[in-house]
């Protein structure tokens, strides 16, 4: 057998990117959404679950939230011995998980995207009004990016947004508290969906034609989920921004019809 023969190779470990988030029964959005992501960008995803709901293509009928004690066991096991290169942070319902994750996240020191998850595709509040405060105060200023959308933005800072112009302040009030970037989605507006970056100093938009695709359930978990995976690779937070704006914008154009209600998008479009 020659030294190079296959048997003899060692295969490379990918990079490995943790999501704390928790799990959609119906497989569109959540932990599964970030998992099937981080799959079709070449990058090893690991999980630790926050909170479980019974959930499917009509909305969220029950969610139960996991122990503290056993989030932190869960972060701690993978952390310590596998180690990350990057952390998106989802569902996160109460005060006290929220806390706890910030200090977890905060203590690993390496690129975390939050995703602020308040409300659910259908509507369906996912973030108790009394952990608003903790993910302002303890959650945002560990985050690398946040990506909030237009309503999640109303919720945490109080701007509401109309319009393109009002994108620019929108992210303004996201930063003062605290990320390094926040990225402001804009895909409740009219027109493209357009996004915008910023650190306070460097801005970005990224425009893309809105599809004629109702199925867009776990867009936001992709989004998020895609950014930590390009940063795990090592781009910047633009590139990495710009790359996962591709991948989700193939993946709404895929969406598939799922259940009566709202479909998810297709995370495995670029193999399909």
């Amino acid at each position: 057998m020659t030294p190079d023969s296959p048997s003899q190779v060692q295969p490379r470990t990918p990079p490995r990117v943790l999501t704390v988030a928790g799990s959609d029964s119906g497989g569109g959005a959540g932990i599964q959404a970030d998992l099937k992501t981080m799959l079709a960008l070449g990058v090893h995803g690991m999980s630790v679950l926050t909170a479980v709901t019974a959930q499917n293509s009509l909305g969220v009928q029950g969610v139960w939230e996991l122990p503290v004690e056993a989030v932190r066991a869960q972060y701690r096991s993978v952390v310590d011995d596998i180690g990350v290169q990057a952390v998106k942070t989802g569902m996160l319902a109460s005060a006290e998980l929220v806390s706890t994750v910030a200090e977890l996240v905060g203590a690993t020191g390496v690129p975390t995207v939050v995703d602020p998850v308040g409300v659910s595709k259908h509507g369906d509040s996912l973030l108790a009004a009394s952990a608003l405060e903790s993910v302002r105060t303890r959650l945002l200023p560990v985050a690398t990016v946040a990506t909030p959308n237009l309503d999640e933005v109303a919720q945490l800072t109080g701007v509401t947004v109309e319009s393109e112009d009002g994108m620019r302040r929108a992210a303004e009030a996201v930063l003062s508290y605290g990320p390094a970037w926040a990225l402001i989605k804009g895909g409740h507006l009219s027109g493209d969906a357009v996004d915008f970056l910023t650190d306070g100093s460097d801005e970005l938009w990224l425009r893309a034609p809105r599809l004629d695709n109702r199925h867009t359930h776990g867009t936001g978990c992709t989004l998020a989920s895609a950014i930590a995976s390009e940063l795990a690779k090592g781009r910047s937070v633009p590139d990495a921004v710009v790359a996962a704006k591709e991948y989700v914008t193939g993946a709404i154009g895929a969406g598939f019809p799922l259940g009566d209600g709202i479909g998810p998008v297709h995370h495995g479009w670029r193999s399909a």
